[in-house]
């Protein structure tokens, strides 16, 4: 039992570290590009996973159906497709946090806990009814967060983390089936590295990045980076390993929250009371979504816990 309440304290900074990390990603604005932060960040996130992988010299057990080296070429192949979708992914929800608080952002961003088993069903898997549920809760939440002065007012940078959490609903769906037959800490420094590599491309061609800017924004980008990627995804894996899935799932989903509190304490940001209403309503929808109810054969959000790629 007292394992198990360590875990769940460490899985609940977890969640406030991937919550203050919007704040970091809100901070780091204000010294270079979304383009530039993102490529940064992404080869920061490699550079802590590969740092981890040493320490613990992380071995992914032999795959019968795969000699060594057609595991590492569908390594490099599940490494490259998952990067691609983080890429447009994070980059689509960097250029997002340009234009709204990071308040916001954390709340349309959990949307994913929805979005994915939504996603699934068109796959054919079946899920509790609260499912559709949480969709109900979750729609009006982002009507009061990002729309309650009419649907023409709803903010560019609101449409555009929406969008990421879409995006990153299917990079969750890819990742998780590809990891199954690879080490998923290894898996996840392929694809930050080709994400950091792809994301190349814009940062010469629509920024201007410079080594003083970079310096500038040292702090967000080692928070985002290292802290966010590295450290937040070894609480996970070790916190997970004594801890009920539905409850690892709910903890986590405390991101939103911390979001909203580290935004206010660090960027000062403020939230009107039908903005609060529809936080409130957002997290509900995040429960619902995850609540099997008396039906235990009915499928929930647990498989995105290990799938969750700091964003």
């Amino acid at each position: 039992m007292q394992i198990r309440a360590i875990n769940n304290i460490l899985l609940l900074i977890t969640a406030f570290i991937w919550g203050a990390g919007f704040v970091a990603q809100r901070a780091g604005m204000d010294f270079v590009g979304p383009y530039t932060f993102n490529c940064a960040r992404s080869f920061l996130g490699a550079l802590s996973l590969l740092i981890l992988i040493g320490i613990f010299k992380i071995k992914k057990g032999p795959n019968r159906k795969m000699n060594k080296w057609e595991e590492r070429r569908y390594m490099l192949k599940a490494g490259a497709i998952c990067g691609l979708a983080l890429f447009f992914a994070s980059t689509v929800q960097q250029v997002g946090m340009v234009y709204t608080t990071a308040s916001k952002a954390g709340f349309i961003s959990s949307m994913y806990i929805i979005i994915v088993p939504l996603i699934s069903v068109l796959l054919g898997r079946k899920f509790s009814p609260f499912l559709w549920f949480g969709v109900f809760l979750g729609a009006l939440g982002l009507y009061c967060l990002c729309g309650s002065n009419g649907l023409r007012h709803i903010g560019y940078g609101d449409i555009l983390i929406m969008i990421s959490a879409i995006l990153y609903s299917v990079h969750i769906i890819t990742i998780g089936h590809f990891a199954p037959k690879v080490d998923s800490v290894k898996l996840s420094c392929v694809q930050f590295v080709v994400a950091g590599t792809v994301g190349l491309i814009p940062v010469f061609f629509l920024e201007n990045p410079s080594v003083d800017g970079l310096l500038a924004c040292a702090w967000p980008l080692f928070f985002a980076g290292v802290v966010s990627c590295g450290v937040a995804y070894t609480l996970q894996i070790v916190a997970q390993k004594n801890t009920n899935p539905a409850l690892a799932s709910l903890l986590l989903s405390f991101e939103s929250v911390f979001a909203v509190i580290t935004g206010y304490l660090i960027l000062h940001e403020t939230l009107t009371l039908k903005e609060v209403i529809g936080c409130v309503l957002m997290f509900a929808a995040v429960l619902a979504a995850q609540y099997k109810g008396k039906n235990p054969t009915a499928e929930i959000v647990d498989d995105t816990v290990s799938t969750r790629c700091c964003s």
